[in-house]
């Protein structure tokens, strides 16, 4: 079966990031006659007691764009190994886990379900109820349709679990950490999600999310990002940081805070219209430049993730601080407009 490309950007960046950087094999996708291995990237200090932080992508097929940005930020890191010794600094505090793509079966038949048909940010085993719309948010009718959950009461897809034990292995066994996973979808403004998706409930650490959300609005105040808990658009089921998320609070003593980055693709679409007949011209930018400064804008949003997730000893809200940030999160995401739990 043909390679995707994306394996060999990949395989270099292992062998110039070498010996800070190490892959490891989390599952074979099966395609085809063939397969697809699904591979992840770590460097930084492993000791439990430093932040972690996450970047995946390609979780959906169609959205090549996250994937291409997950890649471009760890090359970003690579080229900086050689001469920034602020980041050899930082790998002494800091645990680094790329996944850049999560779902290459997706990505090399152009589909936004894995090859089986099913949708991953619908196969967790988390249940939205009657509130979430039909079909957008899941459905179990027909691998044909969008938004497949997978059979009732089956395992996760491969991939969905490779992505679990994984996060657990890696990220949750540090005491606090950040995830970011990089997506594009339909909408003109970029935005960037934290749980819940399958309830409009707040989460348990709303004071930790408002208060990143707070040094973002300091540190780059002329950002464009809407960010906003995913229950303010819609709600969906199964949902997979919603699940990782109940298993790092399920734990007790790992803080995670899961963030979508939600690339708003409608307006590649309107400056090139002719995308629209393009089913991958939905979710990407084609024309090259355009591409290029897609990818320069939100790598500033990547590197300010990672320097929150090594910071995170210094803005996390103490105890007496908590009650502040959880009223003014309450006030800007919840008490107006929000859909009904």
């Amino acid at each position: 079966m043909p390679a995707l490309v994306e394996y060999s950007v990949l395989e270099r960046l292992l062998e110039q990031g070498s010996p800070f950087l190490q892959r490891q094999h989390l599952c074979d996708v099966p395609v085809g006659v063939g397969s697809l291995p699904v591979h992840a990237y770590v460097m930084g200090n492993p000791d439990p007691g430093v932040p972690a932080v996450g970047f995946f992508g390609g979780v959906h097929g169609l959205e090549r764009i996250g994937a291409e940005l997950v890649t471009a930020f760890l090359a970003s890191l690579v080229s900086r190994l050689r001469w920034d010794s602020s980041l050899h600094q930082m790998l002494e505090t800091l645990r680094w886990v790329f996944v850049p793509m999560v779902n290459p079966g997706g990505l090399w038949l152009g589909t936004r379900a894995n090859p089986r048909g099913v949708d991953l940010m619908r196969n967790a085993p988390v249940d939205a109820g009657s509130a979430a719309p039909p079909l957008l948010g899941g459905q179990r009718l027909s691998p044909k349709l969008p938004w497949y959950r997978g059979p009732a009461n089956a395992p996760m897809e491969l991939e969905s679990q490779a992505v679990v034990d994984f996060v657990e292995r890696e990220m949750l066994t540090h005491g606090c950490s950040i995830a970011v996973d990089c997506h594009s979808g339909f909408g003109l403004a970029d935005r960037i999600w934290f749980p819940y998706a399958h309830t409009a409930k707040p989460i348990p650490h709303l004071a930790e999310m408002h208060a990143l959300c707070q040094i973002l609005d300091q540190t780059h105040a002329q950002h464009r990002y809407v960010f906003e808990p995913q229950s303010r658009q819609y709600l969906t089921h199964g949902d997979l940081w919603d699940h990782l998320y109940r298993l790092a609070c399920d734990r007790g003593s790992s803080l995670l805070l899961p963030l979508t980055l939600e690339m708003g693709s409608w307006i590649w679409v309107k400056k090139n219209p002719r995308q629209l007949f393009s089913r991958r011209g939905m979710f990407n930018p084609l024309i090259e430049h355009r591409q290029q400064r897609v990818l320069r804008r939100h790598m500033a949003w990547l590197d300010f993730v990672m320097r929150a997730a090594a910071g995170m000893p210094r803005w996390l809200p103490t105890r007496t601080q908590r009650a502040w940030h959880e009223e003014r999160a309450l006030n800007r995401w919840y008490r107006q407009g929000v859909l009904a739990a």
